[in-house]
């Protein structure tokens, strides 16, 4: 087996095992290897999610079988979120992804400092009205102009909203795997031939992505509720400000 595709393996399985246990960080994490090694934004955000059908499609089933996933947050979550993804991979191919990373990051930034101020106030009886519709669209949206952003935008919200984490983890990812779907037909039929140049790294990502969803929806049923928020808000803003500060700096 050629190494380059097993360093793809291997970043993949670390991607997919953070993504599926926490509800995020796949694409974002994906999208930031592949900008370091000058893959162009819209390339690499299609090799992401071409990958994430297969690593989606068995975290879905995974996060199902273990009874993680709220079936009235999936689907109001589902047809908004293609479109928003259909729509924004249109996008991505005429326009530079780069430029609207900064605001996407603002504004994780500080549903990831809310989610901590919940978790140190332990303020979890509180349950806002999350408006399912727009928060699916703008997910998948700026999920495919970012190479990612699907579970940091979704999750956190739903988290910061008062959902319990491991139903808000297991819907999000659950719903991810139609998104997904989506945005890579619509990457297809519009750069469809240049991905076949970077075929090691969409093998890589999803042999590691696929080995690794079984065992990171099992890790997001046995965490704790109190330590899956405090996950979930120190990787949200831990991105948020390294993204920040790339772009910035």
């Amino acid at each position: 087996m050629d190494h380059h595709i097993i360093v793809f393996i291997l970043f993949g399985f670390i991607a997919q095992f953070i993504d599926g246990a926490l509800g995020m960080a796949y694409g974002v994490s994906s999208n930031a290897f592949f900008l370091s090694l000058g893959v162009p934004p819209a390339i690499a955000s299609a090799c992401i999610h071409t990958s994430e059908v297969f690593t989606t499609g068995v975290s879905g089933v995974s996060h199902f079988k273990f009874g993680n996933v709220d079936k009235k947050i999936f689907f109001r979550l589902l047809i908004p979120g293609v479109i928003g993804g259909v729509l924004g991979a249109y996008i991505l191919t005429e326009l530079p992804g780069g430029k609207i990373k900064p605001f996407i990051s603002l504004y994780l930034l500080i549903m990831g400092l809310w989610i901590l101020i919940r978790v140190f106030r332990k303020n979890f009886q509180t349950k806002a009205k999350t408006r399912l519709i727009p928060l699916g669209f703008a997910g998948g949206f700026f999920d495919a102009i970012g190479g990612g952003g699907w579970g940091p935008i979704v999750t956190s919200t739903l988290v910061a909203n008062g959902n319990p984490p491991r139903f808000a983890i297991g819907s999000v990812n659950s719903a991810e795997f139609f998104v997904t779907v989506a945005e890579s037909m619509t990457f297809f039929a519009t750069i469809g031939a240049l991905l076949f140049q970077h075929w090691e790294k969409i093998v890589g990502l999803m042999i590691g992505g696929v080995i690794a969803a079984p065992f990171a929806a099992w890790v997001c049923k046995k965490l704790p509720r109190d330590v899956l928020m405090l996950l979930v808000g120190l990787l949200i803003t831990s991105l948020s400000i390294r993204i920040l500060y790339l772009a910035w700096f």
